[in-house]
This record gives structure tokens, C-alpha cells and sequence, in this order.
């Protein structure tokens, strides 16, 4: 049985990213801040935005970029990106955002996967983004360094050129405006194939929901490169006349300072920083009064950790779902539905129909006229949904079906009234801090180890609740090798959000007869020391 949004669907139009964002842009709202550089305070309006756009599109024909091609942006939120990315967009080019966090070899594995011809980065990640550079082909003057660095390009070259925007002419439906790569179970990121429609709905039908209004401050704390900062902070702020105050990271101090600084009155986070705010003393040293909104995504957030927050800071706090497979939004809890528990995620977009799935007969799960469903797997189809996966058409069909149904891989349930809980995961996919971490990649990591003999990765609660890597290690006959080790064996190869937390010895690892690890043996074994361990 497919069920919708009770909210009436949405005129999607028949735009590109930059036309749908500011090609109706009243004259009264060019001189509005648009984007404010949290750490030193520097402005920039709507109209300096806009022509750093096209200045930038410019730049980029100028350098033979042609519709259709892609550029990597590597970089922490500053106000020279979006300039940069929208610019890539104006262009007619396709952005393929990057992991601020990447390893040089990480960052290599995208720009050949997506086929970059340039790469946009900032001085403080130079030395890996030359490596990685190196790594994939592209020479010095193939990078472009935002903030300059003798021997590359910087933005303020790019500016100064003077180079006019170039009229494109593209199909919105089709033509790849984003490529943000998401790590799939077999640990192989997968080029997300997304269009300037994509985009354009996504914003389109969040607005009703969770839009920012022209006198709204909007924190931008999390990332830009990530798909959620990308349309529910980034795009969706802009296209509600926001203005955005940049984070380029994460520090406990400088969020609330900035709040508290620029009245900030709108706060989008992922649960991590939900606890800090519910229970960290330096929260109480801040004006935090005008908030009033915290938005948490990217993964669960519990219902009395939210209520927490939302008592702390007086405020609403509502919560919402999506994958960069949806663009990424597909279920929020409006801002005006007070009614709406917590602990779900809301309701479904407009323009969105959704499927429950029986995970073990395939059978539909009836919507109830009274009370909640059945869990099942969610499917989502919109138009908001990806085209596929870049050159991977059998990860593309195991995800997408053949009514244009997406499976999400996680377990839902749906409520008479609309409202969709999401209570398990069936994909082996970890949520570590809103990021994916593939268990697969790490355990291929893990067998790297002249002394690991076998390995499996599970997510597992830390102290805080927020789920973490851990690591079942196999060792060689006759090795010892300390849980340190291991985990300082990872590190020194991938981001810090991948990094194994947690490390447990065992004599086997539990597999089917065709090989396959049985993680469900692993939780359940892990939720029974849980439990010895709090009798």
C-alpha cells in the first residue's frame, strides 16, 4: 500500500539550481547578508553572492570546463563555498563535494571515480589535496586554492579575470548537477548521480516544512560537502533569504559563542551535538534565547535527549530522515506540529510516496486507519530521487526497482495520522556523528594486518548513546597484539569519523555456510554483555 504526505504537493519548477535559487531575486533582498564568516565576522550579501557566481562560471568556461564536466570542492564551510559550488553549478558543471576529513587516498578514490578536472581546496588541506592530486593525475594547475598558496590559483585570481558567466542551456531532469559520494555495505563509495530537478524539488518541498524565513540567522555547523548541509542548510537557507553563519568546525566554545554572537535563531545538528547542548555546564554561560529552533538529522535522535534540549534552551526541537539518495530529505517534523512525537521522523514530504515492506516476505504493509503499522523496509519514489550510482547499474538496480522505488535499507513504521518511525537499520551501514561508515571497508583494512587473522565490524552504543565502530579481531597463532594497536592501525588510514573505537578479541568469527559474517550474531552478542554488564 503506498502512502503520501497528508501536506498538498508542491509546484516543482522546471529550473536549474542557480535559476531556482536567484534568478527571481527581488531587488529588495540583494542587499540582505547572505553568508557571514562566523570566526571573523566578514559579510557578504546577496548581490556580492551572486556575482561571485557568475565571476566564478565564468572562470571555469574560461579554463575549458563544459557543461557536463566535473569539479571537486574540497573544503570546510567558509563563505567561499558556496560561492564556488554554485558557481560550478552556474557553469553548468557538475560539483563533486569532498570529505574535509579525507585521506590523500580518499580523496584520489573520488576524483577518479567521478573523473574531476579540478579540484577546489583551502590552504590548511593543501597537503593532502596535492597527494591526492598526484594520486589521480591532475597537476598543479589543475588545483585551485581558495584562500592562495604560491604556485596555484586562488579564488581571488579567479575573481579578478573578469570572465562573464556563459549561457548554458541544460535539461533539468537529466543533467548532473551533483555527485556526492556514499559509502555503500560492500565499503566501495558510490557516485550518487544527482540532478538540478533532484535539487530543486528537495528544496522545494522541505520549504513547507522547515524553511528559514529572511530574518532567520542560520548556524551552519555542519558540513556543506555532506548532502545535508548542501540542501537543508546551504540551498534551503539561501532560497528562504537566510542569512548563514559559517562554522568551519566544530568546537563546543565557538558554537555557542556564535549563537549567542550573531543571535542566531535557527540550529541545524546531528545528535552528537544534541548532547552537549542537553548536558555540557559551558551551555550555561551562553545567551542562547534566540534560538528558536534546533534541527537535528544525519541519524537518530532519542526522544528524551530532544526533550532535553528543548527544555534546556527553551526552544522547539524537531528531528527529520533522508539519505543522499533522496537529495537528501524525505520526512521531517514541521515546524508548527507541536503534536508530532519526538522520537519519529515526522512526515513525508510533499510529492512523495512511500512503501512498507514486509523484509521477509516482500509483502506490503498496510497504513492502519487507527494506531501504528508493522515495521517494514521504506521505499520512497519522488523527484527527488537520484538517477542512480555513476557507472554501477547493479548497485543501481538493487537499490532502485522497477516502479522507481528507492529502498532505503532501514525499518519503519507508519502511524494513522502519517507520522514514520524509524526503528532499526537493515543495512550493515554504521552512522557514526551523521557520517557512513562501511563495516566492509574496515574489516578489508583489518585483514591488512600481518597479525589479524580475521575480522568483523559492528556499530555499538558508546557511553553517549552514539553509535560507534567495534572491531572483532581474529588474531594470528602466536601474535599478541594490544586493542591500541588496532586501533592506531586504522587511523593512520582513514578519516577520523571511520576510526575503529572499540576492540574485541575472539577465537572465530560467526559466518553463514556461503562465507557471509553474521553481524546479527555479533549484536546479539554484544547486547548480552551490555546486560550482564549493567545487572
Amino acid at each position: 500500500m503506498v502512502f503520501t504526505s497528508p501536506l498538498p504537493d508542491v509546484v516543482i519548477p522546471d529550473l536549474s539550481v542557480y535559476d531556482y535559487l536567484f534568478g527571481g531575486i527581488a531587488e529588495h533582498d540583494l542587499d540582505r547578508v547572505a553568508l557571514i564568516d562566523g570566526p571573523s565576522g566578514a559579510e557578504t550579501s546577496y548581490r556580492a553572492l551572486i556575482g561571485q557566481i557568475g565571476a566564478i562560471a565564468g572562470a571555469l568556461a574560461a579554463r575549458g570546463i563544459s557543461p557536463g564536466e566535473v569539479v571537486a570542492l574540497h573544503s570546510p564551510n567558509v563563505p567561499a563555498f558556496a560561492a564556488v559550488f554554485h558557481g560550478i553549478l552556474r557553469a553548468g558543471a557538475t560539483a563533486t563535494t569532498v570529505n574535509a576529513l579525507y585521506t590523500a587516498e580518499e580523496i584520489a578514490g573520488q576524483l577518479r571515480g567521478s573523473g574531476a578536472r579540478l579540484l577546489f581546496t583551502v590552504s590548511p588541506l593543501l597537503e593532502q589535496a596535492v597527494a591526492a592530486a598526484d594520486l589521480a593525475g591532475l597537476g598543479a594547475d589543475q588545483i585551485i586554492v581558495l584562500d592562495g598558496s604560491p604556485g596555484h590559483a586562488s579564488l581571488r585570481d579567479l575573481l579578478a579575470a573578469g570572465h562573464p558567466a556563459p549561457t548554458v542551456s541544460i535539461d533539468p531532469a537529466t543533467h548532473l548537477a551533483v555527485l556526492p559520494f556514499s559509502s555503500g555495505t560492500t565499503g566501495h563509495p558510490k557516485g550518487v548521480m544527482l540532478t538540478h530537478r533532484n535539487l530543486v524539488a528537495n528544496v522545494a518541498q522541505s520549504l513547507p516544512l522547515l524553511g528559514a524565513k529572511p530574518d532567520d540567522r542560520v548556524l551552519a555547523v555542519l558540513p556543506f560537502f555532506h548532502i545535508y548541509g548542501m540542501t537543508v542548510l546551504l540551498n534551503i537557507a539561501l532560497a528562504g533569504r537566510a542569512g548563514l553563519v559559517t562554522m568551519p568546525r566544530f568546537d563546543l566554545t565557538d558554537f555557542l559563542r556564535f549563537i549567542q554572537g550573531y543571535a542566531a535563531t535557527y540550529v541545524f545538528i546531528a545528535p552528537p551535538i544534541a548532547v552537549a547542548l542537553a548536558k555540557h555546564p559551558l551551555v550555561d554561560d551562553y545567551d542562547l534565547s534566540s534560538v528558536h529552533t534546533i534541527f537535528s538529522g544525519a541519524a537518530s535522535l532519542n526522544h528524551t535527549l530532544g526533550a532535553a534540549v528543548a527544555a534546556r534552551l527553551d526552544c522547539r526541537v524537531r528531528q527529520g530522515y533522508g539519505m543522499s539518495e533522496m537529495s537528501p530529505v524525505s520526512h521531517a517534523i514541521p515546524l508548527d506540529r507541536d503534536d508530532i512525537p519526538l522520537d519519529s521522523v515526522g512526515l513525508t514530504l510533499p510529492n512523495i510516496e512511500c512503501k512498507l515492506i514486509d523484509p521477509n516476505t516482500g509483502e506490503e504493509i498496510h497504513q492502519p486507519a487507527e494506531g501504528t503499522s508493522e515495521a517494514g523496509e521504506l521505499l520512497c519514489r519522488g523527484p527527488n530521487i537520484m538517477l542512480g550510482y555513476l557507472g554501477n547499474e547493479e548497485a543501481t538496480g538493487e537499490t532502485l526497482d522497477a516502479d522507481g522505488f528507492l529502498h532505503t535499507g532501514d525499518i519503519a513504521t507508519v502511524s494513522s495520522e502519517g507520522y514514520v518511525t524509524i526503528v532499526d537499520r537493515l543495512k550493515e551501514l554504521i552512522k557514526y556523528k551523521g557520517y557512513q561508515v562501511a563495516p566492509a571497508e574496515l574489516e578489508a583494512l583489518l585483514l591488512g594486518h600481518p597479525s589479524i587473522y580475521d575480522a568483523a565490524v559492528i556499530g555499538v552504543p558508546d557511553e553517549h548513546g552514539e553509535e560507534v565502530p567495534k572491531a572483532f579481531v581474529v588474531l594470528q597463532p602466536g601474535v599478541e597484539l594490544t586493542a591500541e594497536a588496532v586501533i592506531a592501525f586504522v587511523a593512520g588510514q582513514v578519516a577520523p569519523h571511520k576510526k575503529v573505537r572499540k576492540v574485541e578479541f575472539v577465537d572465530r568469527i560467526p559466518k553463514s555456510a556461503s562465507g557471509k559474517i553474521l553481524r546479527k550474531d555479533l549484536r546479539a552478542a554484544e547486547a548480552l554483555q551490555v546486560a550482564a554488564a549493567a545487572r
